[in-house]
C-alpha cells in the first residue's frame, strides 16, 4: 500500500508567554484525508498549538515552521490561513445569536451580487450547506433559536463555505447530548470519505478512540507520542497513560462515605419558565440531602436539572409559584443570589464563561468575587488579605497559573473550571451545587476534582453533581435522582445504579424508584 502523505507538519513549534513556556518544540504531522486526534491534559498546550497553526497567535510570535501542502506558511492572521483553506472551529463558539443561520454561514464571506450582498444566493447556498452538515431549519432561523447541537453544525456549515480542506475542532462535542455528538461524528466520518483532512481536540476519550485515526498526545507542552490507531491495540487506558505519564487504575478516588443526618430538603417546588406563561419547568419536585452525601442528578438535555438547581439558588430562573425549602429543620427563603449566599448555599454554572466567570478580572478578584465582606476592612477590599485567600485556592486546587494577579482568561479550561469552584468555596456553602462540573476538562483534572468533592463531603458538606455523564454519576454518587419533563421520576443507591435503571428513569418508561 503507498504511503499517504503528508498534508501539514509543524516542525519544533515552541511558543512562550510570560511566565509560561506553552509549548516546548512541539513537532505534529497529520497525513491527507485523515482524523488527526490531539489529547492531552488541560493546559497540556493543544489549543494552543492550534491557535499557532490557524494564524490565531501569527507568525513571529513563535519559533519552528509550518509546512502545509509542501509549502512553508507564515501566517499573519485568521484570513491568511482560511485563504488556503485551513478553517478552525473555537470551542466557544464564534456565532451571533440575532442573526440568523444564513448570515452566521456567510460573516465575513458574503455573497457578493452586482448591488452589494445577494441574499437570494446567500440562501440558496446556505440551504445546500445545511444540507450537507444534516442541518434541518429554515436558513432565516436566528441562531438563538436552535440548539448547542445544531448551531456546531453552522460552524461546520460556515467552514465548508470556506472551501475547507482542513478542519480543526477544538472540543466540538463538549456541551453536546449524545445524539447530536453521535451526529457530528458521522458528519465528520462523511467529510473524512470526501477527502477532508480533519484534526480534533477532545477529552472525550471514547470518541476519539472511535473515530480517530491517528493520536498525537502533548503533556506539559511537549509532544510526548504519536498513536496509529489503525494498528489496533489503542484504547482509552493507554492514552490516558500517555497524558498523565502514569496508568490511572481507578477514574475516581477511592472514598469511604461519612453520612449524616438530613440538612437540607425541598418540597413540592414548582417554577414556570421565565418567557412562556403556564409552562413549567419544575414540577412537584421533591428531594433532600445529607450531610457528608453526594447527591447526583440525572436527565437528559432538557429535562429540567439545571432549571431546578438555579430556582432554587436564588431564584435566579424562571416565576418561583411554589413550595418549600428547609435547611437544618427551618424553613428558609432564598429570594435572590444574596440571600442564597448567605444561607450558605452555593451554585457552580455549567457555563463558567457565560454566568460563573467574568472573562476579564484576575484570578485573584474572581476568587474573592462572591464573598468580597471576607476580605474588607471598613468596606474596602485588603488588597494584601485578597491575595493570600486567592494564593491559598491557587495552591489547594493545584491551578496552574504563574501567579493569582494573571487574567483568567488565560487559563485553560480545567483551571478557569478550579477558579470558579474557588470562588464558591470562598463563601464557606454548607450546600454546594455543581452543574456539570468536569465539562470539557481532561482525565486528570476530573480526577482532582472528584477528589475535591469528596473532601468536601468529607467535611460534613452537602455536594449536588448535575452531570450529562451517566458513569460519572454512578462512579462518584451516594444517590442518584432522576429527572424527565420537570419531574423528580425516581431516586437510586449510587453504589446499586445502572445506566439501563438510569435512562428508563431519566425517559419516564419505568415508575420512580424509592429507597430508604
Amino acid at each position: 500500500m503507498a504511503e499517504v502523505p503528508a498534508v501539514l507538519e509543524m516542525r519544533s513549534i515552541t511558543k512562550v508567554f510570560p511566565g509560561v513556556r506553552a509549548l516546548d518544540d512541539v513537532s505534529l504531522t497529520v497525513k491527507a484525508g485523515e482524523i488527526h486526534a490531539i489529547c492531552g491534559e488541560n493546559g497540556a498546550g493543544k489549543s494552543t498549538l492550534m491557535k499557532v497553526l490557524s494564524g490565531v497567535y501569527p507568525h513571529g510570535s513563535y519559533e519552528g515552521e509550518i509546512v502545509y501542502q509542501g509549502d512553508v506558511m507564515e501566517f499573519k492572521d485568521i484570513r491568511a490561513s482560511e485563504q488556503v483553506g485551513i478553517v478552525i472551529i473555537h470551542q466557544e463558539l464564534a456565532l451571533i445569536p440575532e442573526l440568523s443561520i444564513t448570515e452566521n454561514i456567510f460573516l465575513g464571506n458574503e455573497v457578493r451580487g452586482k448591488l452589494g450582498i445577494s441574499w437570494d444566493d446567500a440562501r440558496r447556498q446556505a440551504v445546500e450547506l445545511m444540507a450537507r452538515v444534516g442541518l434541518r431549519a429554515s436558513p432565516d432561523t436566528l441562531v438563538k433559536s436552535i440548539g448547542v447541537g445544531q448551531q456546531q453544525l453552522v460552524e461546520i456549515a460556515r467552514a465548508l463555505a470556506k472551501d475547507v480542506r482542513l478542519l480543526i475542532l477544538d472540543e466540538p462535542t463538549a456541551a453536546l447530548n449524545e445524539d447530536d455528538s453521535e451526529h457530528l461524528l458521522d458528519l465528520l466520518r462523511g467529510l473524512k470519505a470526501k477527502g477532508l483532512t480533519s484534526i480534533m481536540i477532545s477529552h472525550k476519550l471514547n470518541e476519539i478512540e472511535e473515530i480517530a485515526d491517528s493520536i498525537t498526545i502533548i503533556r506539559d507542552g511537549h509532544a510526548v507520542e504519536t498513536l496509529d490507531v489503525r494498528k489496533g491495540e489503542i484504547n482509552e487506558d493507554r492514552i490516558i497513560r500517555g497524558m498523565v505519564g502514569r496508568a490511572l487504575s481507578s477514574r475516581f478516588p477511592d472514598h469511604t462515605p461519612k453520612i449524616g443526618e438530613t440538612f437540607f430538603e425541598v418540597k413540592d417546588w414548582n417554577v414556570e419558565h421565565p418567557e412562556v406563561p403556564g409552562r413549567l419547568v419544575c414540577k412537584d419536585s421533591t428531594f433532600h440531602v445529607r450531610r457528608g452525601e453526594i447527591v447526583g442528578f440525572a436527565g437528559i438535555m432538557g429535562a429540567g436539572r439545571t432549571e431546578l438547581a438555579r430556582s432554587i439558588f436564588g431564584h435566579s430562573y424562571g416565576r418561583y409559584l411554589s413550595g418549600t425549602i428547609t435547611m437544618d429543620g427551618r424553613e428558609i427563603s432564598m429570594p435572590n443570589v444574596l440571600a442564597a449566599i448567605e444561607h450558605r448555599v452555593a451554585y457552580v454554572s455549567e457555563d463558567r464563561k457565560a454566568l460563573g466567570l467574568n472573562l476579564l478580572d484576575t484570578i485573584q478578584d474572581t476568587v474573592i468575587a462572591a464573598n468580597l465582606p471576607r476580605v474588607s476592612k471598613r468596606s474596602v477590599i485588603d488588597d494584601d488579605e485578597a491575595f493570600l485567600a486567592a494564593e491559598e485556592y491557587r495552591k489547594s486546587l493545584s491551578i496552574k497559573t504563574p501567579s493569582v494577579k494573571a487574567g483568567v482568561a488565560k487559563l485553560s479550561g480545567g483551571n478557569q473550571q478550579k477558579v470558579l469552584l474557588a470562588k464558591w468555596m470562598f463563601t464557606d456553602p454548607e450546600l454546594l451545587i455543581l452543574d456539570e462540573p468536569t465539562r470539557g476538562i481532561d482525565v486528570g483534572a476530573k480526577y482532582e476534582i472528584y477528589g475535591l468533592i469528596q473532601r468536601l463531603a468529607n467535611s460534613g458538606k452537602g455536594v449536588v453533581v448535575i452531570s450529562s455523564e451517566l458513569p460519572e454519576l454512578m462512579g462518584l454518587c451516594d444517590r442518584i435522582y432522576t429527572v424527565f419533563e420537570g419531574r423528580v421520576t425516581g431516586e437510586v443507591r449510587g453504589p446499586d445504579a445502572t445506566q439501563e435503571e438510569l435512562m428508563r428513569l431519566m425517559t419516564g418508561t419505568t415508575a420512580a424508584a424509592a429507597v430508604g
